[in-house]
């Protein structure tokens, strides 16, 4: 484990019988609650500084009060600094109105994530009315966590060259086929997503992209070494995406494993992965 308290750049909490989260209906083992109490049980022995809390693909008609619970959470819980929204970038200009309502939700409100990985369209993130609502973002500081299959990542590419002044945080590595063994073509789009300075990366979800129930660290490897490679010490940062994960890790043998696959990082490139580039990136 880290020798010291690490920031965690990625967690859902979630109530299934307060909000309507519909894709839980297919997912048995997370179709409960996750809330603060139970990421403090889960995460024992890992010293935690920090968590953004990354919103949950709830039922669009909550999306805003899903944001103002998470401003409410972290009023008890004062690990949780910085809040991932859903917004609706889809509409464009129309879209405004919403930002405005998030960004008056308060300071905790750091970035958007509009999912784009069950779009059947990969050049969905392109349409114009999308490519407007991510413009928008810059007038209001906020990131946008960008939630892809890898399939989807040259139109990401595209996306991210055409709006500049918007910074970019590419979730669970770009969702490359790990159980497959598969490392091209995703390891080709990854270098020209890293090539572009207004991008980092989300060591996260590696667990759940590769077997659940049989994976390995020599499974992972090779896909955390190209993007530590590509993206280099100060555009990575770690995320447990939890509970999601649990479906393949617990919380310590995920951070277990990173630490182990990191060791040859330098004290300095360690500290900058588990915590600073977190903070950084999420104004924390």
């Amino acid at each position: 484990m880290p020798d010291f308290p690490i920031i965690d750049s990625h967690v859902h909490l979630w109530d299934p019988a307060r909000y309507r989260i519909p894709w839980l209906d297919d997912a048995p083992p997370l179709n409960r609650r996750f809330g603060p109490t139970e990421y403090r049980a889960q995460t024992a022995g890992v010293e935690i500084e920090a968590f953004v809390y990354v919103e949950v693909d709830i039922a669009p008609e909550y999306a805003l009060l899903e944001a103002r619970l998470a401003a409410a959470t972290a009023q008890a819980e004062p690990r949780l600094k910085g809040i991932v929204a859903s917004a609706p970038l889809e509409y464009g200009e129309q879209a405004r109105p919403f930002l405005e309502a998030l960004a008056a939700v308060g300071s905790g409100v750091k970035g958007v994530r509009r999912l784009l990985q069950g779009e059947a369209d990969d050049a969905f993130c392109l349409r114009p009315g999308f490519v407007r609502g991510i413009e928008l973002l810059a007038e209001h500081g906020f990131s946008f966590d960008l939630c892809v299959r890898h399939a989807q990542l040259p139109s990401v590419v595209e996306l991210v060259r055409r709006t500049p002044a918007v910074p970019f945080i590419l979730d669970h590595i770009g969702k490359p086929a790990i159980k497959d063994g598969e490392l091209d073509p995703w390891r080709e789009r990854i270098a020209h997503l890293a090539a572009l300075p207004n991008v980092v990366c989300k060591v996260s979800g590696l667990v759940t992209e590769a077997d659940p129930a049989a994976w390995t660290p020599d499974d992972l490897a090779p896909y955390l070494a190209h993007i530590l490679e590509t993206f280099g010490e100060d555009r990575v940062l770690f995320g447990s995406d939890w509970p999601v994960a649990t479906l393949a890790s617990t919380y310590p043998r995920w951070v277990a494993t990173l630490d182990a696959l990191t060791a040859d990082l330098s004290p300095g490139a360690k500290r900058k992965l588990w915590a600073e580039n977190a903070r950084r990136v999420y104004r924390l």
